[in-house]
This record gives C-alpha cells, sequence and structure tokens, in this order.
C-alpha cells in the first residue's frame, strides 16, 4: 500500500496505524449524554461578530470530526458546535472550511459530503454529496464553485444555490497520482497544486472549465497562497525515503502569476517536513510551521537565522493568521487520539491564550 496516497490526514505513519485499528464510521445522529459531558466552555446561544471556525479532523474512518468556534474577544471556546446545533456528527475528517455569501461551507473529506452552515446558528442550511473524497472548494460565483480531490482525477464543478455536482474537470495525471488540494485566483485562472507523486501546479480556465497550463516545482507540492504582489507561494515535502516517485530536499517557491514562471526556490534540508504556509492580512509576510512556526517576508532573499515561535516539543499541525491584528494561532494534535490544541499568539510571538479543541484539529477559517 502506498503511504502517500493515505494521506488524508496529513501524516502519514498516523494514517497507517489508524487504517489498521479502525472500526466503522458512525454517521448518524449523536449522543446527547456523549455530547453533553464534553468540556466545552462556551454558553451555545446565538454567534456575531468576528470569531474563528476550527475544523478537527477527528480519526480516519472513526466519524468524529468536529466543528469548533472561538471568540478571540471574549476567549470562549465553543466545541461540538455542529453536532449539538443539527443533533447530527459532523462526520469522517474534517478537511476544510470556506465562507461565501454569508455561509460556511465545510468540506468533510471521508465521507463525501459538503455541509452549509448558518453562521450565526451553526444550523445546516444543505449540503452538496457525490463526491470520491472532496478536499477544498473554491468560488467563482453565485451559482459556481470548484471542488477539488483526492483519489480522484477529476475536480468537481458545483452549484452552490442547487448543492449539486453540475461537471467534471479532468486533470492531466498518471494513475496512482490523481489528487488536487488547495485553490487561489488570479484573473480568470485557478491554479491548483497536485500533492500525491506529483511536482505540478495546475492552472485552469475558469471560462472553459479546461487545464490550459501547468508549472513544475518539486516534488509534493502542498500549501498554496498569492501575495499582495501577485505571486504565488507554495511548499513542497520532498516525498520520503524509498518513495518510488523520489525522495528529495523540500523546497518554498515563489512563482509569478502572470508569467507562471518560478522566480525564487528556498531549499529546506533532506528530511524537514515544512507545510502549512500562511500570509497575514495584509498579504505581505509569510507564516509556516517547520517543526517550529517561521515568519518569512515575501521580500527576503533567504530564510531568517532564527525560527519566529519555538515547538513546544509537540505537534504542530494546523497555523492561521489573524487577518486584522496578525496573531498567530498554532493547531497542537499532541497525540493524534486526545482532544488538540489551540495555542494563540501576539502578533510579537508572545503567547495570549490556549484552549481545548477537538480531535485533530487541522484548519482554521475566519468569519
Amino acid at each position: 500500500m502506498k503511504i502517500p496516497m493515505l494521506k488524508v490526514c496529513k501524516n502519514s505513519f498516523y494514517l497507517l496505524l489508524i487504517l489498521l485499528l479502525s472500526g466503522c464510521m458512525n454517521y448518524g445522529p449523536i449522543d446527547e449524554e456523549e455530547f453533553n459531558a464534553g468540556e466545552d466552555s462556551g454558553s451555545g446561544d446565538t454567534i456575531t461578530g468576528q470569531g474563528l471556525f476550527i475544523t478537527n479532523e477527528g480519526n480516519f474512518t472513526y466519524g468524529n470530526a468536529s466543528l469548533s468556534y472561538y471568540n478571540p474577544e471574549t476567549k470562549v471556546i465553543e466545541n461540538e458546535v455542529f453536532a449539538r446545533a443539527n443533533a447530527q456528527k459532523l462526520g469522517d475528517v474534517a478537511q476544510s472550511m470556506t465562507i461565501y455569501n454569508g455561509i460556511g461551507w465545510i468540506v468533510v473529506n471521508n465521507s463525501g459530503v459538503i455541509f452549509a452552515i448558518n453562521l450565526n446558528t451553526f444550523k445546516e442550511v444543505g449540503r452538496i454529496t457525490g463526491f470520491t473524497s472532496p478536499r477544498y472548494i473554491h468560488f467563482l460565483s453565485d451559482e459556481k464553485a470548484y471542488v477539488t480531490q483526492i483519489w480522484d482525477k477529476r475536480i468537481c464543478v458545483v452549484n452552490p444555490k442547487t448543492y449539486q455536482i453540475t461537471g467534471y474537470i479532468n486533470m492531466p495525471m498518471k494513475a496512482g497520482s490523481e489528487s488536487t488540494e488547495q485553490m487561489v485566483q488570479y484573473g480568470k485562472y485557478v491554479f491548483t497544486n497536485c500533492w500525491s507523486y506529483n511536482n505540478k501546479i495546475l492552472v485552469i480556465d475558469t471560462e472553459t472549465d479546461q487545464v490550459c497550463d501547468s508549472i513544475k516545482v518539486g516534488i509534493q507540492p502542498t500549501s498554496l497562497v498569492i501575495d499582495k504582489n501577485n505571486k504565488l507561494w507554495t511548499v513542497t515535502d520532498g516525498g520520503y525515503e524509498g518513495s518510488p516517485y523520489g525522495y528529495e530536499a523540500p523546497s518554498l517557491y515563489r512563482i509569478d502569476a502572470e508569467t507562471r514562471e518560478v522566480e525564487k526556490q528556498f531549499k529546506f534540508i533532506l528530511g524537514e517536513h515544512p507545510s502549512e504556509v500562511q500570509l497575514n492580512g495584509t498579504r505581505d509576510t509569510l507564516y509556516f510551521i517547520n517543526n517550529d512556526i517561521w515568519r518569512l517576508p515575501i521580500t527576503a532573499e533567504r530564510f531568517p537565522v532564527k525560527s519566529f515561535i519555538k515547538n513546544k516539543n509537540t505537534i504542530y499541525y494546523g497555523l492561521t493568521v489573524n487577518p486584522v491584528n496578525s496573531e498567530i494561532y498554532v493547531a497542537d494534535a499532541i497525540d493524534y487520539v486526545q482532544p488538540g490544541v489551540i495555542l494563540r499568539y501576539s502578533s510579537d510571538g508572545v503567547e495570549v491564550d490556549e484552549f481545548k479543541v477537538g480531535i485533530i484539529p487541522g484548519a482554521f477559517c475566519w468569519r
């Protein structure tokens, strides 16, 4: 079995362990006693104002994914908000969340579903099904969005108004390397990174829904963002030792979105595991995980000598930056079994708060 192709979560060794120990997923009504016994510290009232959603992946095939909501002003955390609002578990592996037109869209990978929720009450207002294994959703208009997938060389075209899949975009991939991940847009073009056994950023013409170009980078690009100067940034993981596709030192790439030329390559050390590239609100500073948390101005010519936030001898798994005040939030998966922790830091790197969430917090979404 090809371990990288099992990367529904971010840690291959963890996934292999879960596959060996997994049971059947119970994707149905919640057990009220189970959730009422949790350590949720919030009130459960209708939510308004700025806040942070945290998608907790849960254990692969266990169906224990969850959604948390944090109020930075009051420092109140609400856990299991989807389950409490809908009397139904979120499902198996909550991969990502996106907000569009006042609706939250939660992509639940192994359950093959995207839930649409009311941002104030967390109640479901619709869902899209029929995916192989969805990863991220990117909106083009009120009636059109793209959904990337793993284990499927097709990107799905969906209509958010009707909650239907309306078409597919076939991606030029070899058998055994089917995956598309994050998406960013420049003009009418959407860029997406191909992770598993691949080394391409693919370019999609949104008027024709066809791949029109590709950009070669290093082995297995993961994160993808676009800065204020319309430069794409992606980080590669370099594969793994013994991989049939190859093994190399990871790299951080800067690509011009207009010319699609690679302008800069920052090389890591072989065996390092950089991930989770993020931008601040002004899109002029990069943040990423490489054991520690690192900060890099988009104009930098080399890596900084020292990291920005030191690792606490644990597993930094997710990262986000508050778009308003540049505070940093780090998801700590701890051991991939017990509820994870979110560490909140000031823009200067001083710890401000720490709070528990669900199992394997992996992604964030600001409202």
